[in-house]
């Protein structure tokens, strides 16, 4: 009876972690859609992709997870450049790209 009891509870933390990490990862995607916008670059492909997780500090001591998540992008539709945002908790911290050719 323990048994099944810690697995419904391990599979219910299981899922809550994975659809929190799927609203971040909204988040992120959307802000860099926005990003690409904002400085006129073409974000390829439509995704961003999941790099690291590790745990840190916010600026008031509280611990989040934070998330890294690479794309690429192009200035001039025929190059490829990578970015990468970073994500503490639910915010994200910066968006950082590769230096690009600028039209």
């Amino acid at each position: 009876m323990w048994t099944e009891i810690f697995f419904i509870l391990l599979f219910s933390v299981a899922f809550l972690y994975w659809q929190s990490a799927q609203k971040v990862k909204e988040i992120a995607w959307a802000a860099t859609q926005k990003h690409c916008h904002d400085m006129d670059l073409q974000m390829l492909d439509g995704y961003i992709a999941f790099s690291t997780l590790v745990l840190k500090k916010d600026e008031r001591g509280q611990w989040h997870i934070a998330r890294t998540y690479l794309f690429e992008f192009s200035s001039t539709g025929a190059e490829r450049y990578n970015g990468v945002i970073s994500t503490l908790g639910r915010r994200v911290q910066s968006i950082q790209l590769d230096p690009h050719r600028i039209q």
